[in-house]
């Protein structure tokens, strides 16, 4: 998914990635490196910062079994998780597309 706008509602960010926002709201206080923006309503605007963030911390604990604390520590040693299967899809189907764009251009 490509990133375009500059900040993101937490449902916008929940459905990203197909989870509660109830779930980023518990991350945020768990991760110190998940730092929303907040206007005077309270309302959360995530940045691509924090959605790569999150997209670690997605990564370690749903898709490679990490427990909160393990995902805590691989976060603090500045490692970065592999991409999943499904990012590198995505991105190859994006740039494809791009490609089929270009071609289409010329």
């Amino acid at each position: 998914m490509e990133l375009e706008k500059p900040y993101y509602t937490i449902n916008e960010v929940a459905e990203m990635f197909n989870v509660n926002a109830s779930l980023l709201r518990y991350w945020e206080k768990e991760f110190s490196q998940i730092k929303p923006y907040k206007n005077k309503k309270g309302d959360r605007r995530f940045t691509r910062h924090d959605i790569e963030t999150i997209r670690t911390i997605y990564t370690l604990t749903k898709e490679k079994g990490y427990t909160l604390q393990g995902a805590k520590e691989v976060l603090k040693q500045g490692t970065k998780a592999e991409p999943s299967k499904k990012e590198v899809i995505l991105k190859l189907q994006q740039l494809k597309k791009r490609l089929l764009e270009i071609q289409e251009a010329l």
